[in-house]
């Protein structure tokens, strides 16, 4: 029976590499074995995840899997190189970005050593709501806001140390970033694993905490930055500024500023879709008899014509002076 591996990520089945990237990453950190251990609902959809990234993260396995489904050519094995691990092959993916990457957020650096967590942090996303008066939703703007966000420190550079001070190995696990426990019970020794709560699972540790950020290698900051607002934007858009959110502790891993924009209402005009509405009276004689009358309209005043025998709520249209 044919799996359908975009739905096993979640997602689209025009979805970018990145993001069929990004879905993994989210599947295996949930189902991985280490963090549900003895549970084999897990341990299945981590291998379904992982099979489903096996194929979608090439572009020729992908290609015959939207061909012929997951049981095309590209699943026999020794399809594109040897077989790695549970099954699936990994020749593929020895690229930046591909599998090592990903398995080595859970296994760490080395071959066979004691496991370390990456210290290496992404910045969080920021959410703001952006209140914009109705004329600059159609026209457009340039505004300076100010946002308080958490950046690398500039002290240590992000490193968490004091200047002039090395990165050294932890005490506590002997850089292993792991701390083995044994006890014994009535079954015989039992060893336990936890990570080390001195450098974090990192293995190593400031010899000297920087002094402005107390080694937490970030701190908060108010910044004003300048952002351009569309032409004829409406209230409800998100506007994404990318890596204008929390910085990380690397460049490459800042977080995203989303600007949720609110229009405020005229009082004197209101919009639909692409068209901008006012109301104005005239005399019953000018309705009667028509008029050349002057009107106002966000791009200036301009002359309307009203024909003879105009009704009370006939809407006249003047084109072109809606939204740009």
């Amino acid at each position: 029976m044919s799996k359908d591996f975009y739905k096993t990520l979640g997602v689209d089945k025009s979805a970018s590499q990145d993001e069929i990237k990004k879905a993994y990453r989210v599947a295996a950190n949930k189902y991985h074995p280490d963090k549900n251990p003895d549970n084999k609902e897990a341990e299945a959809k981590f291998k379904e995840a992982s099979e489903a990234y096996e194929t979608l993260s090439d572009p020729q396995k992908r290609k015959m899997y939207d061909q012929f489904g997951s049981n095309g050519p590209q699943s026999q094995a020794g399809y594109g190189g040897g077989q790695g691990f549970g099954g699936f092959d990994f020749s593929g993916f020895q690229d930046a970005g591909g599998f090592a990457d990903i398995f080595e957020s859970f296994f760490g650096h080395g071959q066979g050593g004691a496991r370390r967590q990456s210290t290496e942090q992404r910045g969080e996303d920021l959410e703001l709501r952006l209140n914009i008066p109705f004329e600059e939703s159609i026209f457009g703007a340039e505004k300076s806001i100010k946002i308080r966000r958490v950046v690398r420190c500039d002290k240590c550079e992000g490193s968490g140390a004091e200047p002039g001070t090395k990165i050294v190995e932890c005490p506590e696990c002997k850089g292993a970033g792991q701390i083995k426990e044994r006890r014994q019970t009535i079954l015989g020794q039992v060893v336990t694993q936890r990570t080390c709560s001195t450098c974090k699972g990192a293995g190593r540790n400031p010899e000297k905490p920087c002094a402005k950020c107390n080694g937490n290698k970030r701190h908060s900051k108010e910044e004003t930055i300048k952002i351009k607002i569309p032409t004829g934007i409406q209230s409800g858009t998100v506007i994404r500024l990318q890596d204008h959110g929390n910085q990380g502790t690397k460049p490459n891993l800042d977080g995203d500023l989303y600007l949720r924009v609110n229009v405020e209402p005229s009082k004197k005009y209101t919009r639909s879709n692409q068209d901008i509405i006012s109301e104005f009276e005239i005399h019953s004689l000018q309705a009667v008899l028509g008029d050349e009358v002057e009107v106002e309209t966000m791009h200036g005043k301009e002359k309307l014509t009203i024909p003879p025998g105009t009704q009370h709520g006939k809407v006249l249209k003047i084109k072109g002076k809606g939204v740009p």
